[in-house]
């Protein structure tokens, strides 16, 4: 089957995957774009779990400032190369962070650094909900656990939906930018700042 440049254009401005790898996903599911998209999409993420255990001592701290001043935003992302934190890609990949970090103000970057004294009332106060819904006791634990990942989708990095493009969460994205540059990348941390907010 003739895979056409513009289907390969079409499929590497949505993902960001190299030309080559686009055509062949093309060519593998008979140039259908969706599946395609799901194949790179879970390369990426191959390439990300192979790549958990090394070290990621280089990156970049970005900043982003919203609203004439009144959000500002540092994040800094790691790789294991000074190269690859001078590309294109791992560039903008950043400004995205801190982007969404401005519009999406999350608490904790992963699921990890949530405190266990939030996490227990949260799951307290979500059981007391799901009990007042009358739903029976043996659902209960499934209805917490799906309200418990919206939770982690609202308040940790990693878990929220990208602002740009709301099918996509930042895992995936950082799984992306994995499978492109072949190293593995982490956000680290940040700070987010607001004018008039308490400190």
């Amino acid at each position: 089957m003739e895979i056409s440049s513009e289907a390969v254009k079409r499929l590497r401005e949505k993902t960001g995957v190299g030309m080559m790898d686009c055509k062949k996903a093309l060519a593998e599911t008979g140039g259908d774009f969706e599946k395609a998209v799901e194949i790179l999409r879970k390369k990426g993420m191959d390439v990300a779990n192979k790549r958990s255990g090394r070290q990621a001592s280089q990156g970049i701290v970005g900043s982003y400032i919203h609203m004439g001043g009144k959000i500002g935003v540092l994040v800094e992302v790691n790789c294991e190369s000074d190269f690859v934190a001078k590309s294109e890609d791992f560039k903008n990949f950043v400004k995205d962070i801190s982007m969404q970090i401005a519009a999406a103000n999350p608490d904790w970057v992963t699921r990890d650094e949530v405190p266990e004294e939030i996490l227990n009332k949260e799951k307290e106060i979500l059981k007391e909900q799901a009990l007042k819904s009358g739903k029976p006791e043996k659902v209960l634990e499934k209805i917490v656990e799906g309200k418990l990942a919206k939770f982690y989708s609202e308040r940790c990095l990693i878990d929220q939906h990208f602002v740009k493009d709301q099918d996509r969460t930042i895992k995936q994205l950082l799984d992306e930018l994995m499978g492109k540059t072949g190293e593995k990348c982490l956000v680290k941390r940040f700070a987010r700042f607001q004018v008039g907010e308490e400190i």
